[in-house]
């Protein structure tokens, strides 16, 4: 029995080899191309207009967002060198009224100084003149002084008599 299956399984697959080869054109190709085509558009409505859809918008929003941060890239530099200028400016203008400063100080400190001198030389001056009148009336004690010792000197030696 197992003969006659075997017989008749061989005569099946020749049939079946003879029926269709490798391409059979029978209804269902064009059947399976319909049905493709009815996938291609179903995935189109339902997964890849959507999809593309997000991605678009995502990368008009990515877009976006890019020109808007080098705007603000080229605002910021803007804002960096006009405040870069302005302190350079302001730097320019504290070093200029420190050095007025400074030259002002130096002025003042300079007619201080002058009129320091100046007393100072009065005070020397004036110093020299109560010593010369000191020395003045010193020597004019001092001859009076020695007028009337040599008188007494010359009173005892040769008398008060002769003397007068």
């Amino acid at each position: 029995m197992m003969t006659y299956w075997t017989i008749l399984l061989a005569v099946e697959a020749t049939e079946t080899a003879a029926e269709g080869g490798l391409f059979d054109f029978d209804a269902t190709l064009p059947l399976m191309a319909v049905q493709f085509l009815l996938l291609v558009v179903l995935l189109n409505i339902v997964f890849y207009k959507p999809l593309t859809k997000a991605i678009d918008s995502r990368e008009e929003y990515v877009r976006k967002n890019l020109l808007d941060a080098k705007e603000r890239t080229t605002k910021a530099d803007k804002l960096a060198l006009q405040y870069e200028q302005e302190l350079g400016e302001t730097r320019r203008k504290a070093q200029s009224t420190i050095a007025a400063a400074q030259e002002d100080a130096q002025k003042i400190a300079a007619q201080k100084m002058a009129a320091a001198q100046q007393e100072a030389q009065a005070q020397r001056e004036q110093a020299a003149q109560e010593i010369e009148q000191q020395k003045a009336q010193a020597m004019a004690s001092l001859e009076q002084e020695v007028d009337s010792l040599s008188r007494q000197i010359l009173e005892k030696l040769l008398g008060s008599e002769l003397v007068k």
